[in-house]
């Protein structure tokens, strides 16, 4: 596993958003598949051989879409929860 302390920090940044997110924002099914989604990635060596993290990042931005769609979350707070949980993963970061 390829965790570090890049992804780690990333990691905590997701699960606050998600902890400040949780009490107005989404349901407990919803909290679940974010914390699902920054879980797998956080231990994801390789996201095209792991499908289970793949499945997790895809209900993630299923969640997003609809979050949005529904008028329950601004996209660009939408935006900014994703990028959090994608930089728990095996991805380069963009600046």
């Amino acid at each position: 596993m390829w965790v570090n302390a890049n992804r780690s920090d990333a990691y905590a940044r997701a699960i606050k958003t998600l902890r400040d997110l949780t009490a107005s924002k989404l349901h407990p099914d919803e909290v679940e598949s974010v914390r699902d989604a920054a879980d797998a990635l956080l231990f994801c060596d390789d996201l095209s051989r792991d499908p289970a993290a793949e499945q997790a990042l895809g209900a993630l931005y299923d969640l997003a879409d609809r979050l949005v769609e529904n008028d329950r979350m601004t996209a660009e707070a939408a935006t900014r929860l994703t990028a959090e949980v994608e930089a728990c993963g095996p991805f380069l970061a963009v600046s």
